[in-house]
């Protein structure tokens, strides 16, 4: 029979009551069927007796303080079913009220275990204080610090995966409370739980925290309210934590119960203007997020307001404010990208992106890419473009940060048009063209090739993307390369290709030496690491891991390596190089370089499958878009360039491509021309459709036809060119085609000389006679060409002379056997006529073309026969620069700039930049500035090297030009009349020499060093006395002129240094200076020199009219160059009449005696001897900030006397003033000879004395014959140390900056000597660009940079310049040595007498270790003491020797 659960409720309480110390079980027991008997009792408060038993035994025994947790667990029960029952009025104290409630909080703190078995049993009790309200009644008994208790309970227990009943129950508990009592400390509690991402709390507290403040908007409100404006109002007082985090309150609150902060945010406003960084940081952020919400409650008035406020912190003048903005931009303009806010939100980012701090820039680029990544069809693309500009940003950190984003977003974009989620987007695919021009970056080591190489390979593309896509992203790159990007390009794919070609060499290397060991193998293999090591970013780390990796015995690396370097198919490369690495694995102790190895080892950057998806595109017919074909021919010829051998497996594919005769023809010959010899295409099975090229296509087809022919023929195929030339001469007979038959002659000229030369005369007396003398033969000749606007026989006139000029400029450095007299003759009369007599009257625009292509030409020709242009032609060519025609003059001068540039003419050529006409101004100026800076940094680098140090000549100094320029300007017919007084009218005569000179005298064109300034000045006066000292050599009756001009150019040179306050000291001057025999010569006699010293006074011309022209020239200083040539060049503008132009030809006068020294140059007059007084001079250093002045020891003198040379010279005995003038016996050469003048130190250390040349007014005078190329001897001679002195020296050369020569790219490469092999005998050279390289520089053209490193103890025991001691005599004439050297030197004269002739029979074997090749062609006719005559080459030439003080 059950008991009643009343009856079973009062027998516990009994029960309980009896026992005094109840033990756990019993107790447990007891209060589990207390428990059990309560829940079955329905609520009546008539129960309270037959529960007050059981309650009073339990406040009794103190069970709501027992310490274990399942008795205190069961009485919570007990008390929560005993308060349900007898509900609405409990019968406790409230003691003991206090103690129930602060035992269900205490459960309640369990709640978050629910894998407890009591977890159910706790919720229940929640739910009973939930529904009967209990929170009330503790506020009522005032409980509020158990409630602010629970409160935190709740929040921390409460969890995701919580029944929704448990979170209800919660909830209702904390809603109760707060609308019977809302409180600040409550407030705080909920908010604090509300900062999720600040306080990192569990997502279901802020979930909880978000409902409370839903369902209690209207008692909290006004908590809220004040709570903000506390904050903001009074934020430097301390309160709540909370206060630091209001903004963030603002925002979630903003988001749950916008009503209850709208009251709040236009306060914001105010925030934004605040002095405090900090508070205007957090101000934008939380601005920032509200303008990203969908929805805003705010009020527009306000919302605008606020909104402009906002846009202004994007130019705040606080950084970090700016980059809060920034931050917050995407999202905003993400909110609603086609509003009109999102436009005005990137604005202002665009302007970020040139911020004048570098952090705001790279947030700006940041956001940018973010933007664009998100979803570029609603980016603006050219942001996208700003924001790459970043890549060129003055700060390293910048464009390193620019170009990992700008990957970042290019891989996002190729992901995605993979997917075909978006389309192809010209402005993303300029993202490569970007990061390429990083390779011109010399500040950072990160963007050298070496780096850039790795970029392109792994981080341009996603790994997994096919070769197809990839392939097709370089051709939409590619439209968008300029030549630069090329350049950039081609550096990185050039410096693979060495890499994996020294790789081969090096393993074929490895394979011998296990059969062959020598020294030899074991240099060979050290320089293939030096070199290969170049290709990483630290060569010398790079190095030590090759040494390192060569040591291993495992050949399966080796094998691995080469598989990669054979396969050429990128899927196989890949799929050889990760079964590489995982064999090795990642605990290697080379992995990390292996990895980097066997990448630059791959074709993963360009395979032969990109060859081939390119090919595959050419090919279909569907594409339609000539821009995409266009930009593949470009993307296949860049790759063949570089990889030849990628062609290879294609040919099939090629070979229908180029049958198909599309637009791109040429580019596809000139890519058979590059790989020929790398590929398996027969010439045979081409070679109709080549030869019908030259024959019947363009010309740009026709010369790309005829370079494949040279790659493709082999020594079966030697008559080919002989065969084709003959049906091309035949085809020029008949008249056709013969622009494209004249194209290819010339080209085969240059490939096969000998096969041209069987046909050289019919050809060359065609083009000849038919389109120069008799043009009217031909029907067709006098029609238009629409396309050039000149006529078909001014076109046909250019062509053949284009042809003639490729027969004396073959490749290969093969000497053309051909006479150039008849070709320069031809050039002459096109240079002065513009045409040739054939009878015809041609038109002034026939007349400019033909007078371009023959400046042009000639332009051409000087690169190998400018020894042969004789001063006619030379004047003649440069004075296009002030041809009638505005297009000659801009071409022309293009031209030369280019030429210069590249060191491919004569420095001399520079003349024409100041002789240009004025609408070429700005050019010409710009031009001159590039060449004084760019050849003036190069001979003083030369000049700082020991060798140029020995034997410094003038000429290769921009300040030359100065001889040539002074030379054109006296054979000008505009010049003044010797009764000319009109200062105005030299003014604007001699306007070109102004700018020059303002040019040379410029400090940012030479170093900005004053010294510097001051050598470049006594360099320009030293020219100048020693042309005053010369005579004309083309027409003597003009040597007055040139005095004046001498004269004129001093007294600017002198208003300029005042105006840069630089001093001229005689004793600072410099060197040699050689004048051009073909121009100058020696005066004849003294007659000439005193009339010579006072030329202006011999022109009417007195002292009071040169202070009025200086006083021009003064005013002219005092304006920039542009006005200057403005004002003095009005004559040579468009208004020059061509008559001007035939006078000025007509006017140089006598060249007829130039011309025949050719056929006369080894005529030797009778040789008349007489003493010689020869000085030693100390040759000054180009200023670097101090003057190093120093005396040679005993012992270097020695050295050098050993190794002087005698020369027998005619003499002759002129002299005046200090000077010393020095005349040959023998006729000069037309363009090679040269007068000398070198000027004496302060200390001279010795001198030879001749008694016999004694003057009773004590002057002296000296006639001598010096060449530069002997000169160039002598300096070796004396510089020539014993093997010890030469074993110190090369020590002491690492630490040296030093420049290369390289007669490959005919330029120079600056690096540091690194380091010294002494074994080997070889320098490491590391170059500015990173490169390394093991060389002899003793076998090398070098020059050094700066000799700082050098300390003074070193420069004294290696003089950077030597004394330049010449002994020269001839027989009955002895001569009395005094030398400052002591006794010693005396003596060596003697032993100097008997081994002249001894060093003569030795001259050609020392030019041939000692000259470089580029002097071979000037060395000079030596004479030994009996009068012999040697002559190494035809061309050799002679100089004259000017000494003046």
């Amino acid at each position: 029979m059950a008991w009643p659960a009343e009856k079973i409720v009062s027998d516990i309480g009994k029960s309980l009551a009896k026992q005094t110390r109840p033990n756990k079980d019993s107790l447990l027991k007891l209060l589990r069927q207390a428990a059990s008997a309560l829940s079955e009792l329905s609520q009546s408060p008539s129960l309270q007796r037959v529960i007050e038993p059981l309650s009073d035994s339990l406040i009794r025994h103190n069970l709501l303080q027992h310490k274990d947790k399942d008795v205190r667990l069961m009485v919570a029960i007990c008390f929560s079913e005993i308060i349900r029952v007898l509900a609405p009025d409990p019968p406790f104290s409230d003691e003991i009220l206090r103690d129930v409630f602060k035992l269900f909080v205490s459960m309640f703190a369990e709640l978050s275990d629910t894998e407890s078995p009591y977890f159910t049993r706790r919720v229940r009790i929640l739910e009973t204080v939930a529904a009967l309200k209990c929170c009330v009644l503790m506020l009522d008994i005032g409980c509020d610090d158990l409630v602010l208790e629970m409160f935190k309970v709740f929040f921390s227990v409460v969890r995701e995966h919580h029944q929704p009943t448990l979170f209800q129950a919660v909830l209702s508990i904390m809603r109760l409370i707060l609308e019977e009592k809302p409180s600040q400390p409550l407030l705080d509690v909920t908010l604090l739980n509300l900062l999720k991402e600040e306080k990192a709390a569990p997502l279901a507290s802020f979930r909880l925290a978000v409902s409370v403040i839903q369902h209690c908007s209207e008692k909290l409100g006004p908590l809220i309210q004040q709570f903000l404006t506390s904050c903001i109002l009074d934020r430097d007082t301390m309160g709540s934590e909370l206060k630091e985090f209001y903004h963030e309150i603002i925002f979630e609150i903003f988001q749950c119960a916008p009503q209850m902060v709208l009251p709040v945010i236009p306060t914001l406003t105010q925030e934004l203007l605040t002095d405090q960084v900090d508070v205007r940081i957090k101000a934008v952020n939380l601005v920032g997020k509200f303008f990203a919400l969908p929805e805003h409650h705010v009020t527009q008035e306000s919302r605008r307001q606020l909104f402009l406020e906002f846009l202004k912190r994007f130019s705040d003048k606080s950084a970090e404010v700016r980059v809060s903005a920034l931050q917050c931009a995407k999202a905003c303009y993400l909110a609603n990208p086609s509003g009109a806010e999102a436009h005005e939100v990137l604005t202002a980012l665009e302007g970020r992106l040139l911020d004048f701090d570098d952090k705001v820039r790279t947030q700006a680029v940041f956001t940018v890419c973010d933007l664009a990544s998100s979803n570029p069809k609603f980016l603006p693309s050219e942001l996208i473009l700003r924001a790459a500009d970043r890549l060129r940003d003055k700060k390293v950190p910048v464009r390193k940060a620019a170009m990992q984003k700008l990957l970042e977003l290019y891989r996002s974009y190729c992901i995605k048009c993979s997917e075909g989620i978006i389309a192809r987007n010209d402005h993303l695919e300029q993202i490569p063209c970007r990061i390429l021009m990083l390779c011109y970056d010399k500040d950072c080591k990160d963007f050298r090739p070496q780096n850039m190489e790795v970029v392109l390979a792994e981080d341009l593309f996603p790994p997994a993307l096919s070769v197809e896509e990839r392939t097709s992203h370089w051709i939409s790159s590619f439209s968008f390369f300029s030549p630069l990007h090329v350049k950039a390009l081609n550096s990185i794919l050039t410096q693979k290709r060495r890499l994996q070609t020294e790789m081969l060499v090096y393993l074929s290397i490895r394979k011998t030496e296990k059969e062959n060991v020598s020294e030899e193998v074991e240099k060979r293999m050290k320089t293939s690491f030096v070199k290969m090591s170049t290709s990483f970013a630290d060569p010398s780390k790079a190095e030590e891991f090759f040494q390192k990796l060569h040591k291993i015995k495992d050949n399966s690396i080796f094998n691995a390596l080469h598989q990669l370097l054979d396969a050429r198919a990128y899927i196989n490369a890949k799929s050889t190089r990760d079964k590489f690495l995982n064999k090795i694995g990642e605990k290697h102790l080379h992995y990390e370089f292996l990895r980097v190895l066997s990448g630059k080892c791959m074709f993963n950057i360009f395979s032969s499958e990109h060859v081939c998806c390119i090919l595959d595109h050419l090919l279909k017919k569907d594409i339609g878009d000539q821009q995409f074909e266009a930009s593949s021919v470009k993307v296949l010829l860049t790759i063949i360039n570089a990889f030849p051998s990628l062609l290879r497996g294609s040919e099939e594919l090629f070979q229908r491509l180029l049958e198909e005769d599309g637009p791109f023809n040429e580019k596809l010959l000139q890519i058979l021309a590059k790989a020929g010899p790398h590929v398996s295409i027969r010439l045979s099975d081409i070679y109709p459709f080549l030869e019908r090229v030259c024959l019947e296509g363009t010309r740009v087809l026709s010369k790309a036809a005829v370079s494949a022919i040279a790659a493709l023929t082999s020594a079966s195929d030697n008559c080919v060119f002989s065969e084709l030339c003959k049906k091309l001469v035949d085809f020029l007979h008949s008249g056709k085609n013969i622009a494209t038959v004249l194209q290819s002659l010339g080209c085969i000229a240059q490939y096969s000389v000998s096969a041209f030369e069987t046909m050289d005369k019919d050809i060359v007396q065609y083009i000849v006679e038919k389109f120069f003398h008799d043009s009217n033969s031909l029907d067709y000749m006098h029609s238009l060409d629409e396309d050039s606007g000149c006529s078909t026989s001014c076109k046909l006139k250019v062509y053949g002379l284009k042809t003639l000029v490729k027969c004396f400029l073959p490749h290969q450095g093969t000497l053309a056997r051909h006479q150039i007299g008849e070709l320069l003759d031809i050039l002459l009369q096109m240079l002065q006529e513009g045409g040739i007599a054939d009878g015809t009257i041609p038109s002034e625009n026939d007349k400019a073309h033909i007078r371009l292509a023959a400046a042009k030409s000639l332009l051409k020709l000087a690169k190998r026969w400018d020894f042969h242009i004789s001063p006619q032609i030379f004047h003649l060519a440069v004075l296009k620069a002030r041809d009638p025609s505005s297009r000659v003059r801009r071409l022309f001068l293009d031209k030369v700039h280019k030429l210069l540039k590249e060191h491919a003419i004569p420095s001399r050529y520079a003349c024409a930049f100041a002789l240009a006409g004025s609408d070429c101004l700005e050019n010409s100026l710009k031009y001159m500035a590039e060449f004084v800076k760019e050849y003036s940094m190069e001979a003083r680098v030369r000049q700082t090297s020991k060798q140029d140090q020995e034997g410094e000549t003038m000429t290769s100094y921009p300040e030359y030009v100065l001889v040539f320029l002074i030379h054109v300007l006296a054979h000008n017919l505009d010049f003044p009349s010797v009764n000319c007084q009109n200062e105005e009218i030299y003014a604007q005569f001699c306007s070109p020499l102004v700018v020059m000179l303002q040019t040379l005298i410029n400090v940012s064109f030479i170093d900005g060093s004053k010294n510097f300034v001051n050598d470049t000045v006594s360099y320009i006066q030293t020219i100048f006395q020693v042309v005053k000292k010369a005579e004309d050599a083309v027409d003597i009756s003009i040597t007055p002129k040139l005095h004046i001009l001498a004269d004129i150019g001093m007294l600017i040179t002198k208003a300029l240094s005042r105006k840069t306050r630089t001093s001229v000291h005689p004793s600072h001057t410099h060197g040699h200076i050689f004048l051009p025999s073909s121009f100058y010569k020696t005066s004849s006699g003294i007659n000439s020199w005193e009339i010579n010293s006072n030329c202006l006074t011999g022109c009417n011309l007195d002292e009071n009219f040169i202070e009025r022209l200086l006083h021009i020239f003064e005013s002219h200083i005092e304006q920039p160059p542009s006005s200057l040539a403005k004002q003095g060049r009005n004559f040579q503008g468009d208004n020059l009449r061509e008559e001007d132009m035939k006078h000025n030809a007509v006017n140089l006068m006598s060249y007829e005696q130039a011309d025949s020294l050719r056929s006369r140059a080894k005529k030797v007059k009778k040789n008349t001897s007489h003493g010689i007084e020869s000085r030693k001079i100390m040759r000054p250093q180009v200023s670097t900030g101090t003057k190093s002045k120093q005396a040679l020891s005993a012992a270097a003198s020695k050295s050098v006397m050993n190794n002087e040379t005698s020369v027998v010279n005619e003499n002759r005995k002129v002299s005046h003033g200090n000077g010393e003038l020095n005349l040959a016996q023998d006729q000069l050469l037309p363009s090679c000879s040269s007068a000398t003048a070198s000027h004496f130190s302060t200390q001279v250390v010795d001198y030879v004395k001749c008694s016999s040349f004694e003057k009773n007014d004590g002057e002296m005078t000296n006639v001598n014959v010096i060449a530069d190329s002997f000169d160039f001897l002598e300096t070796n001679l004396e510089r020539n140390p014993t093997s010890e002195e030469d074993g110190g020296r090369d020590e002491e050369l690492v630490g040296q900056r030093i420049k290369l020569w390289s007669p490959f790219d005919k330029c120079f490469y600056s690096g540091t000597v690194s380091g010294f092999d002494s074994q080997n005998n070889s320098h490491k050279i590391t170059y500015d660009s990173g490169e390394v390289e093991l060389l002899c520089l003793s076998s090398e053209s070098w020059e050094t940079i700066s000799s700082a490193s050098l300390s003074d103890k070193e420069a004294h025991k290696f003089p950077s310049r030597h004394c330049d001691l010449r002994i020269e005599s001839s027989s009955g004439a002895s001569g009395e040595v005094i030398n400052a050297f002591g006794d010693r030197a005396a003596k060596e004269q003697t032993t100097l007498k008997n081994k002249g002739k001894e060093i003569a029979d030795n001259e050609i074997s020392l030019h041939s270790k000692i000259v470089p090749a580029y002097l071979m062609d000037n060395l000079l006719t030596i004479r030994s003491r009996e009068g012999e005559e040697r002559t190494e080459n035809s061309s050799f030439c002679r100089h004259i020797c000017f000494r003046s003080h």
